[in-house]
């Protein structure tokens, strides 16, 4: 007899979702019977952990433009989800948890394992209901999925165990107080109005001096942006999120933005006089043109956030590709390119100024030329994640992408240990593209290295091409440490930021796995081909330098002061830190002074 844990199923699948994430547990012992009897439609992944397993949702979304769905049981499972439920809901992406409660009966009695989830869940949930009767179930799951894609964001549907293991009413009875809803979601396509669209044109066209900044809202609309680029002379920044919305060997991107940014990107803004925003919510005004000095226009979809970065003068409500389209017949294409030139050849330079950086010598590894080795390995088609902490520098400094790469991390959210599980998740997603990871030694050891048992465990289908962790084994907190000094004004503190030394690459090997370990510079280069070429799972471990700063492209006064007084008070790494930051900077310098001779002789 089908129970309402069927249905769920089975009304899940008609939505699309043919992948759960989840871990097992009393709280949902009958949908995890309806799942054996689904016979791997919807199939569901076990990972080491629930916050995995939401991390994994949260990727799927991200990287397919499908709906994530992760499963967790009562009580402590429901909480481990929170996490990568919340990295789902601050980079908009839509992902429906299904989660387990006690029965029904038991419901106030504080019962074992009895939360309240309702409660757990209203702030990372736009729509969060519990399922009393087996006939509501239909009604829950359809709006569930339609709030989670239509506002891209989270919804929740709370499971008692005796409800699920009722038999399956597929249509609630005809009364009052019934509901019939249906499955399946129409996309809309939403452009501004007449007059904004001009408004914002007028502005576009009488600008100077115009700067882009893409975000992940970008995403569809490469061409547009291509376009109105060209048109209007423009340079266009990117945020960590809009990583892949434009190639980076276009020789107006700048690159990244922010404490994470080039010089090129910063130099851009600083010198602006309009700006256009696509599909951003970028929230570091400091890293923006001060207020008064740009006009500017912004294209979002959602309202709630149109203006509250940077005064605009033009707010075009409305999907980025539809709008960009409606917009660029009004544009008028600037004949003076001499913007535009600065610009790229800005860019040049920082590219120079990487490739310096990134030969610096350092003890034992320089970070840096980790990732500069790969970026001129990169493979087609690959996916690239990373985690928060200094290597979120490198990777969004140093890795040129082209065309047809995906790229992604925890945007808003920063959170620990994403990296690995959004790996994972883009494997199962496309088993035939590579998928590369870079993490820190802290995170992977927070949750990624049991991560690698899931793999062990789907190894059948996770091998086709290349999945490789880089582990930056530095044994130290790094970007927190680096934190502490330029936020904080505080020396490094060991008891909180070194942490312990662990063989990342020989852990790989005990699990059947290549494990590679690298700690000089002449090996990098060929450790990666190694690493691309190797049949299987990889963890490429590289010992790399703590000292080595994530300098950002432009040192605010207070920054250099605090740093300064954390190496007064003794930091354990002065010495290495002011020599390495100097090298860092002088690069810039002397690039700078090479750029401008150049310019002279032509």
């Amino acid at each position: 007899m089908p129970q309402t844990a069927d249905f769920i199923l089975e009304r899940l699948r008609q939505w699309g979702v043919h992948r759960i994430f989840g871990y097992p547990g009393d709280g949902i012992n009958s949908l995890l019977g309806a799942l054996d009897r689904a016979d791997g439609d919807p199939e569901l992944i076990q990972p080491r952990h629930e916050e995995m397993g939401s991390f994994m949702a949260t990727a799927h979304a991200k990287f397919t433009g499908e709906l994530g769905c992760c499963m967790a049981t009562s009580g402590g499972g429901a909480i481990h989800l929170l996490n990568g439920l919340y990295d789902a809901k601050l980079d908009h992406q839509p992902v429906v948890a299904i989660v387990g409660q006690q029965k029904r009966i038991a419901l106030g009695s504080a019962y074992q394992q009895e939360i309240d989830p309702n409660t757990l869940y209203k702030d990372v949930s736009e729509y969060v209901q519990t399922c009393m009767h087996p006939a509501q179930a239909r009604q829950l799951i359809d709006r569930a999925c339609k709030v989670a894609l239509t506002n891209r964001t989270v919804a929740t549907v709370i499971v008692p165990e005796d409800v699920a293991m009722e038999e399956q009413q597929t249509s609630p009875p005809r009364v009052h107080g019934g509901v019939y809803t249906t499955a399946g979601h129409a996309a809309s396509r939403t452009i501004p109005a007449e007059e904004e669209l001009r408004r914002a044109a007028d502005v576009l066209n009488e600008g100077q001096r115009v700067a882009v900044l893409v975000g992940q809202g970008a995403a569809e609309a490469t061409d547009e942006v291509v376009e109105v680029a060209e048109k209007l002379g423009a340079g266009v920044a990117k945020t960590s999120l809009g990583r892949e919305v434009l190639p980076d060997d276009l020789p107006y991107v700048t690159g990244p933005i922010g404490l994470l940014g080039s010089t090129a990107s910063h130099e851009m803004m600083m010198n602006a006089d309009t700006l256009l925003f696509v599909g951003t919510s970028f929230p570091y005004a400091e890293w923006l043109p001060p207020e008064g000095q740009c006009k500017g226009v912004e294209i979002d979809v959602d309202g709630r956030m149109m203006g509250v970065r940077y005064p605009m003068d033009a707010q075009l409500i409305g999907g980025s590709r539809e709008t960009l389209r409606e917009l660029i017949p009004m544009l008028e294409r600037k004949p003076d390119r001499s913007w535009r030139e600065r610009i790229e050849s800005e860019v040049d330079e920082w590219w120079r100024v990487l490739d310096d950086r990134a030969h610096d010598e350092a003890d034992p590894l320089n970070p840096e030329l980790v990732v500069h080795e790969l970026s001129q390995r990169l493979p087609d088609d690959c996916v690239l994640t990373t985690d928060a902490g200094s290597v979120a520098t490198w990777w969004s400094r140093h890795l040129k992408l082209r065309r047809g790469m995906s790229a992604s991390l925890a945007g808003n959210l920063a959170t620990m240990g994403p990296g690995t599980p959004y790996a994972i998740s883009a494997k199962f997603a496309y088993p035939d593209r590579p998928c590369i990871a870079l993490v820190g030694d802290g995170a992977f050891q927070m949750n990624g290295m049991l991560e690698l048992i899931t793999i062990k465990r789907y190894l059948d289908r996770l091998n086709r091409s290349p999945l490789i962790f880089c582990v930056f084994n530095n044994g130290d907190l790094n970007q927190v440490t680096w934190e502490q000094r330029a936020m904080g004004g505080e020396r490094k503190f060991p008891g909180s930021q070194d942490i312990p030394d662990v063989p990342y690459a020989e852990w790989a090997k005990l699990l059947g796995f290549t494990g590679i370990r690298c700690d000089t510079p002449d090996e990098i280069g060929s450790a990666w081909d190694r690493a691309l070429g190797a049949e299987g799972p990889v963890v490429l471990e590289v010992v790399v330098d703590s000292e080595v700063p994530p300098v950002p492209p432009h040192i605010k006064g207070m920054q250099a002061q605090k740093v300064a007084q954390a190496l007064r008070d003794g930091d354990p790494q002065s010495w290495g830190i002011v020599a390495k930051g100097a090298k860092q900077k002088m690069h810039e310098f002397t690039e700078s002074v090479k750029s401008s001779m150049r310019s002279g002789e032509s």
